[in-house]
């Protein structure tokens, strides 16, 4: 992250996997959405949002990974020349589409 070319961004579907987690109470999930998105935005951080061809992407992918809001990462990184950055071991297992690390 220190030798970046480009900005930091992260994904709106990130944010809002946050708050859903957050409202359902998960046991040792303890973030509060608001202040992530100020923290990222204080940090030099971008808001990436989900456009069309982040979703229309999403169709194209195979199903290496299940999850919605993380086939929508690999999406967003795919169509935006992004690295996609993750402690997620089935998300590394896209980096044959995806720069991911």
């Amino acid at each position: 992250m220190a030798s970046r070319e480009g900005p930091l961004a992260f994904s709106l579907a990130t944010l809002w996997e946050v708050a859903i987690k957050t409202s359902l109470g998960r046991p040792g999930f303890a973030v509060d959405p608001a202040l992530l998105h100020r923290a990222l935005l204080a940090e030099g951080f971008v808001e990436l949002a989900i456009t069309a061809p982040h979703v229309l992407r999403v169709a194209r992918l195979p199903w290496v990974h299940r999850d919605p809001f993380d086939r929508l990462l690999v999406a967003q990184a795919i169509e935006e020349g992004l690295t996609l950055l993750t402690a997620d071991a089935t998300l590394k297992r896209c980096g044959r589409f995806v720069r991911v690390v």
